[in-house]
């Protein structure tokens, strides 16, 4: 769609008090969803990353990569176990895992963040201890699936103080006993982003956030304060797989980011909507 210079302008107009609130502040993004597997929203995503970078906002790119481990296990003859939804991660899963998470696909997308004038750097949560983690307790045993039970962002920081978007991989180092741990991305996201203090969290998924209908998706529900969360779970209008979603940004919250998000990935640009226009995206959680 084309639009006018005027209409162009008028878009500046309204993201610069965006632009001049979020500068200098932390933004940590959980990249995942359809917006991960469809070369044009990918490609969105980390021009509206890239952009974000240079008008001076920190971002930290947390990833996750389900379908691409799924294609590798299969690649290998190795057949995808879920357990309530959630991946079972034995031994040879999470050398797959390891390798997939924190080699082809960070690598990748810092490539992309190059490609689109940005300046990237990959991590995952083995360096510099970044994250460490317990085996996940719970009544399903999901193998080498982990708590993460200490985070450590001073790479992060030192990343973000030299220009640079820090990449990050959530696979995590035991805590006590030298195995390599898988952690739900939405998960090690709120973990970083609180321990970064961070201004925003921004949870990306396949949906449009928060539906007061789940079959109805202009039933969005704009905002939630986080003290509405328990009787909006009585209510079942949060059930399912929005529960894990929304608990992260719930803890998040409670361990000092001052709003988070949940917005849909499927839309390009969602990030810069829900970033820099006075409308926004998705749910917000304050």
């Amino acid at each position: 769609m084309d639009i006018t210079t005027a209409e162009r302008a008028q878009v500046l107009t309204q993201a610069l008090p965006y632009i001049k609130q979020y500068a200098g502040k932390t933004v940590v993004i959980k990249y995942g969803g359809n917006a991960m597997i469809s070369g044009a929203l990918k490609s969105a995503v980390m021009e509206d990353i890239v952009l974000l970078s240079t008008v001076g906002i920190n971002v930290v790119l947390v990833h996750g990569g389900g379908p691409e481990i799924n294609a590798m296990l299969e690649k290998i003859g190795k057949e995808s176990r879920f357990v309530n939804g959630m991946r079972y991660t034995d031994q040879e899963t999470m050398d797959v895992v390891e390798m997939v998470l924190a080699g082809k696909v960070n690598k990748s997308l810092v490539q992309l963040l190059e490609q689109h004038g940005g300046r990237a750097i990959g991590l995952c949560g083995l360096d510099g201890g970044m994250l460490k983690a317990v085996k996940m307790k719970g009544k399903d045993d999901l193998g080498f699936v982990g708590d993460i039970t200490h985070v450590n962002v001073t790479l992060i920081r030192n990343s973000l103080e030299n220009g640079t978007i820090p990449v990050v991989a959530t696979i995590a180092a035991g805590e006590s006993d030298g195995a390599t741990y898988n952690i739900n991305a939405d998960i090690a996201a709120s973990h970083i982003a609180a321990a970064l203090c961070a201004e925003k969290l921004v949870l990306m998924t396949d949906v449009r956030g928060l539906l007061e209908d789940k079959d109805d998706e202009d039933s969005l529900i704009s905002v939630v304060q986080v003290s509405e969360v328990q009787s909006l779970k009585k209510r079942g209008i949060i059930s399912g797989g929005m529960i894990p979603k929304i608990d992260c940004c719930v803890e998040a919250v409670r361990r000092g980011v001052r709003r988070t998000h949940i917005i849909d990935g499927r839309i390009a640009h969602s990030i810069l909507i829900e970033m820099l226009t006075d409308e926004g995206i998705g749910t917000m959680f304050l």
